[in-house]
């Protein structure tokens, strides 16, 4: 998996944040600090980083072409122009004098697990788009923050320590082998194969939230929104429509459902529309749904076997004569069926014989 190692300032994807985010602490002002650093650099210089990381009126941020197209030069002039500012801000006193407040921003990503999704890290440090475009300014700026870029397999992220970056990535991408392509992990589950990684990385950093902040690094690791894990592109994982949203509904419930309960728990579940005849339109369509009653569907995972309950009972009766008990058992075994409904099958001599010792086989 390929990795890149360098600062930048344009805005990422937007990665799946950790479930409980860490709100910051951070006791400096970052507007006064911003304003003291800028005021190290020359005029162009100056105005090239307030466009590129909107810290001006607006907090867009402008793109090498578009601050090019408004002065007439080059993409790369523009380059050289930021990365000139920001090298003279790290020369200056200004940012010999600000160390402590850097200091404070490698410790609080520290606590954070060292390497963090950089999403979360933004909006764990502030609320507003115009404070995260200061705090995006001063980690580029600052010497100790090291910013890598969104690949296919990684979302963007900071980290203030090679290592245990390295550490993490390779553990996530050794993760991902691990996995087969529909396996689907609780959570704990998830946890604990992923430590079983991370044998090189400090005993400090592992518990419950920082692990589960790193598993958000991934892009081929994913979770559902019943907090289980596996591929990304796992049926069980993605959730593409009402298909997948009835899925896991009804996998979370452990037992056939009727298809108007299944548009309910949707809606009440996971907050998305879905109405009953739609819902029942995509039961019938997706194979991995089965009939199994009167508007009662289950997983076929489950073993569950479409068709009529008559075709159920000649299929166990393929094996050989079985006893009304016996046969009882198979057919529950594949279908949800009350006793009765399987005995008036039975009784039709069309389709089955009675034996004398009390056995059936079919005609």
């Amino acid at each position: 998996m390929k990795k890149s190692l360098k600062k930048a300032a344009s805005a990422p994807k937007k990665a799946p944040a950790a479930k409980k985010k860490a709100r910051s602490s951070i006791s400096f002002d970052t507007t006064t600090l911003v304003k003291r650093l800028l005021a190290e650099v020359p005029e162009r210089a100056r105005e090239v980083l307030i466009f590129r990381f909107g810290l001006g009126a607006k907090s867009s941020r402008d793109t090498l072409e578009a601050i090019g197209e408004r002065w007439s030069i080059t993409r790369e002039r523009v380059r050289q122009i930021e990365a000139a500012g920001i090298e003279s801000i790290r020369n200056s006193k200004a940012f010999k004098d600000s160390q402590d407040a850097f200091d404070e921003l490698a410790q609080y990503m520290a606590a954070l697990g060292g390497i963090i999704p950089e999403e979360e890290l933004l909006e764990g440090l502030a609320t507003d788009e115009k404070s995260r475009n200061r705090y995006r300014f001063l980690l580029v700026v600052g010497s100790s923050f090291f910013r890598e870029r969104e690949t296919d397999d990684f979302y963007a992220r900071w980290h203030v320590d090679h290592k245990t970056a390295e550490s993490v990535h390779s553990a996530l991408s050794r993760l991902y082998e691990t996995l087969d392509d529909a396996e689907v992990l609780a959570e704990g589950d998830i946890i604990n194969r992923f430590l079983e990684e991370l044998k090189e990385v400090n005993s400090a950093y592992r518990n419950e939230e920082i692990l589960k902040r790193w598993l958000t690094i991934s892009k081929t690791i994913a979770k559902n929104p019943l907090s289980e894990w596996g591929k990304a592109h796992a049926p069980a994982i993605r959730t593409k429509g009402i298909r997948d949203y009835a899925y896991l509904v009804i996998k979370q419930k452990g037992e056939p459902m009727h298809f108007g309960d299944v548009a309910k728990s949707i809606v009440e579940v996971f907050n998305k529309k879905a109405h009953v005849a739609t819902t029942h339109n995509e039961l019938i369509k997706d194979s991995r749904f089965v009939l199994v009653g009167r508007g009662l569907y289950a997983l076929a995972e489950w073993g569950f076997s479409p068709g009529v309950v008559r075709d159920v009972i000649k299929e166990a009766l393929v094996k050989g004569p079985l006893n009304r008990d016996e046969i009882i058992k198979e057919v529950k075994k594949v279908r949800y069926v009350k006793d009765n409904t399987i005995l008036v099958n039975l009784g039709d001599t069309r389709y089955f014989k009675r034996h004398k010792d009390g056995t059936y086989t079919a005609v």
